[in-house]
This record gives structure tokens, C-alpha cells and sequence, in this order.
């Protein structure tokens, strides 16, 4: 496959997010095109990669894409770039199903090395037993060394490396405990007023970490596929599409479905008005609209532009916040908000109404399978309306939540991996 290596993890909180954030900040520092990539449905730590490295970050998921998808991928968006950098999802083996969609199968499916980022606090000689299970446990995985987080002193990290000494597997380095290296977390993921990189990470990756021994193992994997087109993947022919965007409220986009665009522009439901006359599509992505409600409902122009489209007839396809948004209002502690009003419903966003709703999602609809994800704490305030289909998880059993048809709108809960396509 080529030129990229997968940093994963034995489990989720070990650091595999710092460390991916970092190299990709030290690379790029360093002079370096770096292409990052995500594995899984993850939409926020994709926002951090591309403030990073100054490109979009793909995600790479083998339950809402096939192997050959997930392959022209990291082919197509990688090949100009000096190195992939391919973040991993909570433990290598973790998936939906025993390790199907894991980060392990994405390794697997791109033939990509893996670096293990490995929690050392409080663990010297014991991790021997641990590495060994990782190392051993899948020879079609190929761990091909570590990077040790929180390690407390010099003193430590000799013992660690005397673990991959004695396994035979490389010692990359480590970071050391830092308080200031520990990653802050608001609602559904990292902060969003954080900083895309720290200088002191950066620091501290090039002073403990072999970095160019990374890129030796690049070097030595460049062989790459040819990009090629697959099947069921072409375009959306839209004549003109207009999606919602900005850094919050409108920002969770996997960024293939902007691409499979040939005609995208850009609004901010929060200041623009948009001319909705030639339109052909307009996408409403996630978010936290909850929590831009003053300014949702300030811009009371652009939310009876919305409302004016979708009852003549105008072509919608809402995800999450967006579904949010075209609702009747957004109730929380504070009051409530009126919206859109296309969808006959409110949404609660009230503390004691929180309830995680986490999960891959899948559903048949006008004889097409889509998939997705499920990632939100808003819930409907009363009963669950009724849904035009029935949606599944990832293991084929029936799930609450409802997908929309009113007019030409579509809308759910679910972030749509492939968007539907003109008819």
C-alpha cells in the first residue's frame, strides 16, 4: 500500500490521540506533506488533524465503506503527500464485532505498520506480558514498535526499553507525564477552544521520540497502489450544492461526501442569508446547535429561507444538528428556541433529558442501503416520532431511531457516510 503508519493503541484514555496530533505537528514542522487519516466515524479529531496539517483528515471505516473503498482512499488522498499518518480508534482490536471495523482491520486492509502507543504509568517489567499479547496475538498485524506515554523518569524508560529489548521489537520513545499534556474533553469529544497543536508536545516528541526512525519505516513501505475509481462510488451529479458550515454548530462532514460535490459553496446558518433559487441540494451536517441557540435564532432571515425552500418542494438532507435545526425548536435549562419549524417536533437539550444514543446505524431506503453513525445526548421531547424505516446497528438489530421524509426533505439522527444521490 505505502508511505504511512497507523498509531493505535492496547485502549482507549492511553494517548494515541496526543501522540498522532503531535507527529503530525512535528512533521509538518519539519517541511513534511502530511496526509492524516482516521479510522472509524470519529468527525472532531479529524477538525484537529486538519488544523494540524493544513489538508482534510479522511476517515477510513470498513463497516460504511468497503475494503476496496477504504483502499483508493488512503491511495488517492495520500499519493502526493510525504507521509500518511493514520490515527486509530480506542484498543487495535477493538470493533463492532469482535475486531471487524477495527483499527487492527484497517492495518490489515492498507498493509500498514502499526505503532502502539502504550499507557506506562504506574507499569514497569509487566509490560512484557502485555506487549507480548499485542505483538503475538494477529500475525497479520504487524506491531512494528512503542511509544510509551507518561513515563515518570529516565530511570523508567530504561526499564521499558529493556521489555522491547528482550521481545525484540522497536522502541520508539515515549513522552513523559506532563499535566499539561493531558487532553481536556468537552460533551461528545476534545475541546474545540483548544489549540491545534502544543509547542511543548511538539518539543517533547522530538526531544524522547526517534522520529526520523518513523520515517525510515515510511521509506521502506512505498509501494503503492494505483488510484482507481470503485464501484458504486461516483459522483453526485447536483447541479449546485449549498451546505452548512461553520467551526461548531455545522462542522461534523465527513469530507468524501463534499468531495463526491461538483458544485459545493458554503454558508454559516449563524450570519449568511443563503439564495436558495438555484439550489439543488442543500446539506444540513451535525453539530452542536444547542449550543448556538442565540445565534440560530437571531438570524431568523435565514431560518424562513430554510423553511421557504423545503416547503416548495426543495431537496434537504439534514444529519443530526442539522435535523435539530429544521425542528420546531430546541428547548434547554435556559428556555426555548424556536428553529426552522419544517419538522413537526422538538428537541430536548435540558440536563436532565441526556441520554448517550452511540452506534453505527444502517437502514434500506428506496431500495439502497445506507450507512452511518450515531453519536448524540439531545433526545425528542415526548415520544419517539415515527420513522419511514426501520434503522439497525452494526450486528442487525433493530434500533429507536427514526429517519424523516417530508416533502424532499430527508432527515435523522444519523451522520450519512455516502449521502443519497440524484435521482
Amino acid at each position: 500500500m505505502g508511505h504511512g503508519f497507523l498509531i493505535a493503541a492496547p485502549n482507549s484514555g492511553s494517548g494515541k490521540t496526543t501522540v498522532a496530533r503531535g507527529l503530525m505537528a512535528l512533521f509538518a514542522r519539519k517541511g513534511y506533506r502530511v496526509q492524516p487519516f482516521k479510522c472509524g466515524p470519529d468527525y472532531i479529531d479529524t477538525k484537529f488533524h486538519a488544523a494540524v496539517c493544513g489538508r482534510p483528515s479522511i476517515n477510513l471505516d470498513t463497516f460504511m465503506a468497503t475494503p476496496e473503498h477504504v483502499r483508493e482512499l488512503y491511495n488517492r488522498y495520500g499519493k502526493d503527500a510525504d507521509v500518511c499518518v493514520v490515527e486509530g480508534m480506542m484498543g487495535l482490536f477493538d470493533g463492532y464485532d469482535r475486531d471487524k471495523g477495527s483499527s487492527a482491520e484497517i492495518a490489515r486492509v492498507l498493509d500498514l505498520p502499526v505503532v502502539l502507543v502504550v499507557d506506562a504509568k504506574s507499569a514497569a517489567y509487566s509490560m512484557a506480558a502485555l506487549l507480548s499479547g499485542f505483538i503475538n496475538f494477529r500475525k497479520d498485524v504487524h506491531i512494528s514498535g512503542v511509544i510509551f506515554n507518561r513515563v515518570g523518569s529516565a530511570r523508567h524508560f530504561k526499564m521499558l526499553q529493556q521489555v522491547c529489548d528482550d521481545l525484540g521489537v522497536e522502541c520508539y520513545g515515549y513522552l513523559p507525564k506532563k499535566a499539561e499534556l493531558e487532553q481536556g474533553s468537552r460533551y461528545l469529544g476534545l475541546d474545540f477552544s483548544e489549540k491545534p497543536e502544543s509547542n511543548l508536545l511538539i518539543e517533547l516528541l522530538e526531544q524522547h521520540v526517534e522520529w526520523q526512525k518513523l520515517l525510515e519505516l515510511v521509506a521502506n513501505n512505498t509501494e503503492s497502489d494505483p488510484v482507481c475509481a470503485v464501484p458504486g462510488q461516483d459522483r453526485n451529479h447536483f447541479s449546485k450544492t449549498l451546505i452548512a458550515r461553520n467551526d461548531e454548530s455545522f462542522s461534523f462532514i465527513y469530507q468524501e461526501n463534499i468531495d463526491r460535490f461538483e458544485d459545493v459553496s458554503f454558508f454559516d446558518p449563524e450570519i449568511d442569508v443563503p439564495c436558495l433559487d438555484d439550489v439543488e441540494l442543500l446539506y444540513l451536517p451535525g453539530g452542536y446547535p444547542e449550543k448556538h441557540l442565540d445565534g440560530l435564532v437571531k438570524a431568523e432571515a435565514t431560518r424562513r429561507a430554510i423553511k421557504e425552500y423545503a416547503e416548495r418542494g426543495g431537496r434537504i438532507i439534514a444529519e443530526c444538528g442539522g435535523m435539530m435545526y429544521l425542528c420546531e425548536r430546541i428547548v434547554t435549562d435556559e428556555g426555548e428556541y424556536p428553529m426552522c419549524g419544517v419538522l413537526p417536533y422538538s428537541i430536548a437539550a435540558r440536563k436532565e433529558d441526556r441520554k448517550l444514543s452511540l452506534g453505527y446505524r444502517r437502514f434500506m431506503l428506496d431500495g439502497k442501503e445506507y450507512r452511518g453513525h450515531e453519536f448524540h445526548y439531545t433526545q425528542f421531547l415526548g415520544d419517539v416520532p415515527p420513522s419511514i424505516v426501520q434503522v439497525y446497528n452494526a450486528k442487525g438489530e433493530p434500533v429507536p431511531t427514526p429517519v424523516f421524509r417530508y416533502r424532499n426533505v430527508l432527515a435523522s439522527y444519523t451522520h450519512l457516510y455516502q449521502l443519497p444521490t440524484r435521482n
